[in-house]
């Protein structure tokens, strides 16, 4: 694994509006970066590919050991939602996609850093920004003109509508926070993947949202049933909502699926090392403070917000500031990122259905990675 240095498209700004890519840059500051890229070799790419896998089989065994086991007050979820989330388990609900963050120098087993496994993003970015990137460099004679991608993120995602039509998804609402410019354009791809499973897509904001008390179901803007709905907005912000009480009853299925919240809250991290002491992907966590270099995660925060690194040897600490300070808090081992001369890189693995199909990476000058963090593209040398 190797970061290298390179020249931005002269006109890359035009070819990735071109296909859609509007949020390349966010509050005047470059958020998708051609400076360079992260090059790979396929036996690296197998390790990351088979860590995923068996990371997510982890995960999917936790959730079951944590339904099984009561242990949904840990996850900081209200008593009167257990139910229903027992609920959206037994009946196996579907899943689409889920992102996990690793840390990684392509040496050794990668490690998980925590699943966002209910409302990822990037994923427009990984799964098609990033390979037009790497179609347009090698029409341009670039030097990495024989070069792949790991990149089946467009074609699986199809895969997955296509199979959720033949169990009767029909019609798809699709939802996003109001006037939120990324969120839109990943649930915009979603639809357009959606659609090209033969799927009746309809997008809605968050607010347009209602419930019909005598159908017991949401409806949408045209007051239709909402049958299945695909929202990019987190369960833990749905459950504050004074509609929380109708998901109780509405026969709305959703994606992702209620069972989710228990693999995207930081949580799991401490349940998984319950269940898998020592497996060579994670790093220890627990809900008390560790002996050695740490990292204070908020079980619920977002977008690297109120994370502190503690390290103990150098008696330094870094930490962000956010809205989720006054969570309860999980404690993971400190484990150092991938580290260049333009910053340190996060690895975005994605499951799609129950399969590693992609990847994206995320820079930033600072140890913690954050919503502004630069999207690099990556390539696998044949």
């Amino acid at each position: 694994m190797k970061r290298i240095s390179g020249n931005p498209r002269p006109d890359w700004r035009q070819e990735v509006e071109k296909v859609g890519f509007s949020y390349h840059t966010i509050d005047g500051d470059l958020y998708w970066d051609e400076s360079g890229w992260f090059e790979f070799n396929y036996d690296q790419i197998r390790v990351i590919e088979q860590a995923t896998n068996v990371l997510h089989a982890m995960c999917i065994e936790a959730a079951e050991y944590v339904i099984e086991e009561d242990r949904l007050s840990d996850f900081g979820i209200p008593s009167q939602f257990h139910y229903w989330i027992r609920e959206s388990w037994q009946a196996d609900q579907p899943t689409i996609f889920g992102r996990f963050d690793l840390a990684w120098d392509g040496n050794g087993p990668p490690k998980m850093l925590e699943y966002n496994a209910d409302t990822p993003t990037s994923l427009f970015e990984a799964a098609v920004v990033q390979w037009h990137w790497l179609e347009s460099m090698q029409s341009k004679g670039s030097s990495i003109a024989t070069f792949d991608q790991f990149n089946s993120l467009h074609e699986q995602l199809i895969e997955s509508w296509r199979y959720l039509r033949q169990q009767g998804w029909n019609r798809v609402h699709f939802a996003a926070t109001d006037g939120h410019e990324e969120d839109y354009g990943n649930v915009t791809y979603m639809r357009d993947t959606a659609a090209q499973a033969g799927i009746e897509t309809h997008f809605l904001n968050m607010s347009q949202i209602g419930y019909d008390t005598d159908r017991k179901t949401f409806v949408d803007d045209r007051f239709e049933p909402i049958e299945y709905l695909f929202k990019l907005y987190p369960w833990e912000w749905m459950l504050q909502e004074s509609f929380a009480r109708h998901l109780l009853s509405s026969r709305t299925v959703w994606i992702e699926p209620p069972w989710k919240m228990l693999l995207s809250n930081k949580t799991i991290l401490a349940i998984l090392w319950e269940l898998f002491p020592e497996n060579k992907y994670l790093l220890e966590a627990s809900f008390e403070p560790l002996a050695g270099d740490f990292v204070r995660k908020p079980i619920l925060a977002r977008e690297g917000s109120n994370i502190e690194i503690v390290t103990q040897e150098q008696h330094a600490q870094m930490a962000t500031e956010g809205p989720y300070y006054n969570q309860p808090c999980i404690y993971q081992a400190y484990h150092p990122l991938y580290r260049s001369e333009t910053g340190y890189a996060v690895l975005g693995s994605w499951i799609i259905g129950d399969r590693a199909c992609g990847m994206g990476i995320r820079e930033d000058i600072q140890a913690i990675t954050h919503n502004t963090s630069r999207f690099l593209p990556h390539c696998i040398r044949r």
